[in-house]
């Protein structure tokens, strides 16, 4: 068995133009002092990284690392989470995914898609610069819309849709392979890739690629009703990142999993701070033991009620205190008697 990595922090939703979030030198000072070993870094924000440099300068990633080293820090993973997104956004989207993109594209799906796909391309390339591993994302969606099969969905609509995000996926795939790095989809509400059924659909639409997997968040599972425990039993080995973030769900009269068009605080499902909500975050912990997860548990802070400066503080001890330092023994091991072959056959009464 074997020690999972941590605690770590996504640093995507603490980048701000307010110091010392505006700068990777003193988020990492900030992200240290709090207990985090490890950073998760947005491939889309100029404050802390810069993709294209990554992707071609060994000397920056050097001095990227190299800042994150003086406070005792490593970068974990990469995300091109909103990037990803724009490999696959169905036309009812154009406008709210634009922002995700530069403005010399917005307004054109074809040329946001391309941008998109090198976007991807660099990451695989900065990644493997990096000496890193793992890459998180999303996979974009186009079928979405039709989550819900009223009206009822044209015969092949769904098998269409998953040969078409094989195909622009796999090239990406090919490139992280190239890399020596595993791409790992956020398994994530408003995704094609949204719970373990959709997963099995694209892994067979590309081929059981070696280089798809699993980024594994718990609170989306919350939210969707699905197992998180038997999730992990039946996708472990396909699991090479962990977003560690907990969630509530309290149904209504009103409301379920749909929510009823309500802000986060009022919704049945909501995302909270570590230790909030109904996450049973021993046994994800014991499971990743057990199943020998070598990655990082990574803190990702979304609460629709507490202060993020207190969900990170408070994020990185929990981590901490759930990670399972594994076992090199039996515990029973006192009780062992050396036995042979011979000895074996004895005990069972066969023929010596």
């Amino acid at each position: 068995m074997k020690t999972l990595k941590g605690p770590a922090i996504f640093l995507a939703q603490f980048c701000s133009d307010e110091a010392p979030f505006n700068s990777l030198d003193t988020i990492a000072a900030w992200a240290s002092s709090l207990g985090f070993k490890g950073v998760q870094i947005p491939t889309w924000d100029g404050r802390v990284f810069d993709l294209e440099r990554a992707a071609t300068s060994m000397e920056y990633c050097n001095e990227f690392k190299s800042i994150l080293a003086k406070y005792d820090l490593v970068v974990t993973e990469l995300s091109t989470h909103l990037q990803g997104q724009l490999v696959a956004v169905h036309p009812a989207y154009d406008e709210m995914f634009d922002g995700f993109a530069p403005e010399s594209v917005r307004g054109n799906p074809v040329e946001r898609q391309k941008w998109a796909v090198n976007q991807l391309m660099l990451a695989a390339q900065a990644s493997k610069n990096l000496g890193l591993n793992a890459h998180a994302t999303f996979s974009g969606a186009l079928l979405w819309p039709y989550l819900y099969p009223w009206p009822q969905r044209p015969a092949g609509l769904v098998d269409t849709g998953f040969r078409e995000l094989a195909a622009r996926w796999l090239p990406i795939l090919d490139a992280f392979d190239e890399a020596g790095v595993d791409v790992c989809y956020e398994i994530h509400p408003g995704e094609d890739l949204h719970d373990g059924a959709t997963f099995e659909r694209f892994l067979a639409a590309v081929e059981d690629h070696p280089r798809c997997n699993i980024l594994f968040d718990p609170s989306h599972f919350v939210l969707q009703q699905l197992d998180y425990l038997a999730f992990i039993d039946r996708y472990h080995d396909r699991i090479k990142m962990f977003h560690v973030k907990d969630a509530e769900f309290n149904p209504t009269a009103q409301q379920g999993v749909y929510g009823g068009y309500e802000n986060w605080v009022d919704r049945a499902g909501r995302f909270r701070s570590l230790g909030d909500g109904q996450v049973d975050f021993k046994q994800i912990f014991s499971k990743f033991a057990s199943y020998n997860y070598e990655g990082w548990a990574v803190l990702e802070w979304e609460c629709c009620l507490k202060h993020p400066e207190d969900g990170a503080k408070e994020g990185a001890k929990f981590i901490q205190e759930h990670i399972i330092r594994v076992t090199e023994k039996a515990f029973d091991d006192f009780a062992k008697g050396g036995t042979d072959e011979v000895a074996n056959r004895r005990i069972l009464g066969l023929k010596i």
